[in-house]
């Protein structure tokens, strides 16, 4: 699918932006429901996918990354979960030894997994969060409250009582960052839940991204602090 550049305008709610695409006002699909306060402002750079010609969409594009200053940052919620799997599968990302088994979206009670995996006897589940938000060289999650994902944090802790061997990783969607951290202000049931995860055997790991307006491709680990 063909990448074009645009120029953001405004957001009037959390699936369409305003663009201006070649001298043309459009309304596009936004590839993330979280707020992105921080990134799309209005005036700020961007880059649009063009829709499938089959698909029975009504905007003909989706907003899949933007600049923040000279940083370019992916916004696309549905990419992590795909780079994580296909580094797995590929083992560009080796985080538990090579893996005998792996499959997508496995449900444990309430809770639906990104994957799960088996390997060297070892079997467990392996969550995917996207980071977009930075702060003065700090990656943060989450950039709005999350029940969902608190309640993901705590069936892994389940999971690990259980004998699970469990992993939490952290696709920090940009280069530049320094450090991940939990979001503290905005969500402390979820910052909670990470620590206690943390001290309950889950890995919690973190990656940041290489970044162009057309590709994104998971680069090197990146120091976690909770």
């Amino acid at each position: 699918m063909g990448i074009v550049p645009g120029i953001f305008i405004d957001r009037p709610n959390r699936f369409i932006a305003n663009v201006w695409v070649n001298g043309e006002r459009l309304a596009v699909h936004v590839k993330n429901t979280g707020r992105c306060k921080e990134i799309l402002i209005s005036g700020t750079r961007v880059f649009l996918e063009k829709a499938n010609e089959k698909s029975k969409r009504k905007t003909r594009f989706s907003l899949i990354s933007a600049y923040k200053g000279s940083q370019l940052i992916n916004i696309d919620s549905q990419i992590p979960n795909a780079l994580v799997h296909s580094a797995l599968e590929n083992q560009a990302l080796n985080i538990t030894g090579k893996m005998d088994y792996l499959k997508g979206e496995v449900t444990y009670q309430k809770s639906r997994f990104d994957l799960f995996y088996r390997s060297n006897h070892k079997k467990g589940f392996i969550e995917v969060k996207g980071v977009t938000l930075e702060t003065k060289g700090v990656a943060l999650f989450p950039d709005a409250p999350t029940i969902r994902g608190t309640r993901h944090i705590l069936e892994l802790i389940d999971a690990s009582n259980q004998g699970y061997e469990n992993y939490l990783i952290f696709v920090i969607q940009m280069k530049g960052v320094n450090c991940f951290k939990p979001n503290d202000k905005m969500d402390p049931n979820f910052s909670k839940a990470l620590r206690a995860a943390d001290k309950k055997g889950v890995y919690i790991q973190a990656y940041d991204c290489l970044v162009t307006n057309d590709t994104i491709k998971i680069d090197q680990p990146v120091r976690v602090v909770l």
